[in-house]
């Protein structure tokens, strides 16, 4: 198993996980590896070091063995595997009511309707017209790629 660090052409961080690197030229090439976050096709394969695990003694005595990614890169994935995580769960607790969201949202407010969480899609002037009359919305992008089954 090959796991591989990813960059798409927004410059997203993200992990593959491939059975060899035949695959993963396979599914490159067919444009068949896409980017969690914003679902760009256009990855290209970040250098990565091996982890060198070394016990206690041999550290003290070979210093230069290990190798540490940037701590920017490092917390950059971290927000990115949050930021996923969050959506994911909105995802799985959530009722998607597309276009009718406005609708709905009203429907449930107002009382017709069984309260529950939904998501869908609302222009900018029914989501301020929503809080106007108090319902609370957030807007959240969710990338296509969330949208299908997750790779």
């Amino acid at each position: 198993m090959k796991v591989l660090n990813l960059r798409c052409a927004q410059q997203h961080r993200f992990e593959g996980w491939f059975g060899s690197e035949d695959e993963f030229s396979r599914q490159l090439a067919g444009s068949q590896i896409a980017c969690p976050l914003c679902g760009d096709t256009q990855a290209t394969r970040l250098p990565s070091a091996p982890h060198i695990g070394v016990g206690r003694h041999a550290s003290q005595e070979r210093q230069g063995d290990v190798v540490a990614a940037p701590a920017q890169a490092s917390t950059e994935v971290t927000l990115q595997s949050q930021w996923l995580r969050a959506v994911r769960r909105m995802i799985n607790s959530t009722e998607d009511v597309g276009e009718r969201f406005p609708e709905e949202a009203r429907r449930i407010h107002y009382g017709e309707v069984k309260e529950r969480g939904i998501r869908g899609r609302a222009s900018r002037e029914d989501a301020e017209a929503l809080r106007e009359e108090g319902i609370e919305v957030m807007a959240m992008p969710i990338p296509d790629a969330m949208k299908g089954s997750i790779q």
